[in-house]
């Protein structure tokens, strides 16, 4: 760990100057109690860095919490050895999710199936009171859960060490959370251009405890926090469905972890009950299971929270990015990413050339510098990879 400033820690190995200013910015907001903590695969993002952890007092940045609201992994192990998938046409089942999960950027179902009914049912219950606005603002919600989305969200089956097959994904709230996320961070640089706020970054915009604005985004944070963990489970659940008819056989779940990366909750820090926005990073209190993606062909990581006091118990959510999509599309070559993607079972197109692992930071390094932050359980290696285009 690396104190960079009097209100921002880092556990970054690899950090550019434009990340560790956009940091910094972030640091100095004058509500920020007890400081940033940046994790080892921080890199830039919209107003506030991926990859960081934002302790406030009495306000939020919704740029903080990002627009894909409640994004994060679920990971199922099932009953399987890699004995199962041998010598087995893996472009079978691969083709059998990519036809069971609407993929890409604006997918939607085309209409609530039976496993969704319940899950659309609770999403209804939730947050009551902001209903009408959320129909207003995105009437088709129900359409969207169960889908995936595009760029770094994907669905595999992975091995373990030993042996063992896991389901794996990664998406959030898609266009629903999207949507709300948009409205909350224009309502937050609205307030700031009518109240003359000077900020390094408009995005850095805040909403102050106990004014509607404040409540209505809490609401609405929260529902979209839900909604993209039920998001997850109902895309597993078809996943695991296609698995079995890919087997012959039911697929029984022996451990099932659900974790959001990028989302607000309350909890209390250094004496202080501070609204916590990870952005890019996970909970890793001590005992709490974890996710840790890598890119598309390397491996991801089962781990169990240390409970690190400095890092606001946080852990990294994935590699984090090297290259922006459009430098990775210019630098790379579609046979560089066939051969980053050797044995495994994906769709080869030009469109995941911004996906290639060489796009991301060396996953083994972030582990390394997330040693004191999270103990690793699994190490899962993907012979399976659906992505939307």
């Amino acid at each position: 760990m690396e104190k960079l400033d009097e209100k921002l820690l880092s556990w970054a190995s690899i950090l550019d100057e434009g990340t560790r200013r956009q940091a910094l910015n972030t640091s100095r907001l004058p509500f920020i109690h007890p400081h940033v903590a940046l994790m080892p695969d921080a890199h830039l993002g919209k107003g506030a860095t991926v990859g960081s952890v934002i302790p406030t007092d009495g306000a939020l940045v919704p740029a903080a919490v990002g627009v894909d609201i409640g994004c994060g992994m679920i990971a199922v192990r099932t009953q399987f050895g890699a004995d199962a998938l041998r010598g087995r046409d893996l472009s079978v089942l691969r083709v059998a999710i990519e036809r069971s999960v609407p993929l890409s950027a604006g997918a939607a179902n085309r209409r609530v199936s039976t496993t969704a009914a319940p899950r659309v049912a609770e999403l209804e219950a939730t947050e009551p009171g902001r209903a009408a606005f959320r129909e207003s603002l995105v009437p088709r919600w129900r359409l969207a859960l169960g889908s995936l989305g595009s760029g770094n969200h994907f669905i595999e089956v992975s091995l373990d060490e030993q042996e063992r097959v896991w389901l794996f994904l990664h998406s959030g709230s898609r266009g629903p959370g999207n949507k709300l996320a948009v409205h909350h961070i224009a309502v937050a640089r609205e307030r700031a251009r009518r109240e003359h706020l000077e900020l390094p970054d408009a995005d850095l915009a805040h909403l102050v405890e106990g004014t509607a604005e404040f409540d209505a985004y809490v609401s609405d944070l929260r529902w979209a926090q839900r909604f993209a963990l039920l998001n997850r489970e109902e895309m597993m659940d078809r996943v695991a469905a296609r698995l079995s008819e890919f087997l012959g056989e039911p697929v029984q779940e022996r451990e099932r972890i659900n974790c959001h990366h990028n989302y607000t909750v309350r909890e209390e820090h250094y004496g202080r009950r501070v609204w916590l926005s990870r952005k890019g990073a996970i909970d890793a209190a001590a005992g709490r299971p974890g996710l840790i993606p890598g890119s598309m062909g390397t491996a991801s990581y089962v781990v169990v929270g240390k409970g690190d006091r400095a890092s606001l118990n946080s852990s990294p959510h994935g590699a984090g990015r090297e290259f922006s999509r459009t430098a990775a599309r210019k630098r790379f070559t579609r046979e560089q990413l066939r051969e980053a993607m050797a044995g495994i079972e994906y769709r080869d197109t030009d469109a995941f050339l911004d996906e290639i692992p060489a796009a991301y930071k060396d996953i083994d390094r972030v582990m390394a510098d997330a040693a004191d932050l999270v103990e690793v359980r699994h190490v899962l290696r993907q012979v399976v990879n659906v992505k939307g285009d």
